[in-house]
């Protein structure tokens, strides 16, 4: 009888042993199951989310996205964000986020580019000639120019430029409506709230409730460049090997789908 304390202490001991054991084990294949967190500009969305759903289905490891303007997420990232891959719609913001050491400058790459549109309310009978001189403010009207925020949205500050280039700029930069990110900006025009707006085409094309009226030149604004790197904090190696993927020509179609070209080639694999 007197052992039974000690059997029982032995066994204590055991199962104890054994709960940490499991407890290491479980914390194991969630550090190696764990999401992989993107932060990605809102313009992104679509195309983003159907690449990550075939990475998904095709490696059995999740993505986590996280939407917004590239400003927005860059200061994110600075104020300490958990993000593994920054994904900005400019070279300005991942500029800010080399510059401050928020990225591993080695793992950057330019993925995309994109074209600048107007657009209007599907059905609209407006008919805007994009060409130097134009008068902007008269078609607008007593009307605003929905625009992502022109001094730190990417695609605010590609339309502004656009418009200084055409010499349209000083007429509407009173009428404008400036977004938090440009499918905000897409939206007031989705709703009918604004008549016109400036926005990418790859949005144009994922919003069947607006229509594309013209095409900004290519000279007008500088190119529409989209950058993408591994944050220098991401200890999560399926991050990587989600950025290699996005340069596939797996990966390529859900880009294309949606409007946007590939900046040099595709890699082929997986």
């Amino acid at each position: 009888m007197r052992s039974a304390p000690h059997s029982i202490g032995r066994l204590a001991k055991a199962g104890l042993f054994g709960l940490l054991a499991m407890c290491v084990l479980a914390g194991g294949a969630m550090a190696q199951t764990r999401d992989v967190v993107v932060f990605a500009a809102a313009s992104l969305k679509n195309a983003l989310d159907d690449a990550s759903a075939s990475w998904t289905r095709e490696t059995g490891k999740r993505i986590t996205v996280s939407y917004a303007a590239s400003n927005v997420l860059a200061k994110q990232i600075e104020a300490g964000a958990p993000a593994d891959l920054f994904a900005s719609a400019d070279l300005d913001w991942m500029e800010y986020a080399a510059s401050r050491g928020l990225i591993k400058p080695e793992s950057r790459v330019n993925l995309l580019g994109n074209t600048l549109v107007l657009v209007a309310p599907k059905g609209s009978p407006t008919q805007v000639p994009l060409r130097p001189g134009i008068d902007l403010a008269s078609i607008l009207g007593g009307d605003r120019l929905a625009m992502g925020h022109v001094d730190a949205v990417p695609a605010g500050k590609y339309g502004k430029a656009a418009l200084e280039y055409l010499g349209a700029w000083s007429g509407v930069k009173d009428k404008v409506a400036q977004a938090d990110n440009v499918r905000a900006a897409l939206l007031l025009v989705s709703r009918g709230e604004a008549p016109l707006g400036i926005v990418y085409k790859t949005d144009a094309v994922a919003d069947p409730n607006v229509s594309i009226v013209a095409t900004f030149p290519q000279e007008s604004h500088p190119p529409i460049v989209y950058p993408v790197a591994l944050t220098k904090e991401s200890t999560n190696p399926d991050a990587a090997a989600f950025l290699a993927f996005l340069r596939t020509d797996k990966a390529k179609p859900f880009f294309d789908r949606q409007g946007f070209t590939f900046v040099g080639k595709a890699a082929s694999g997986s």
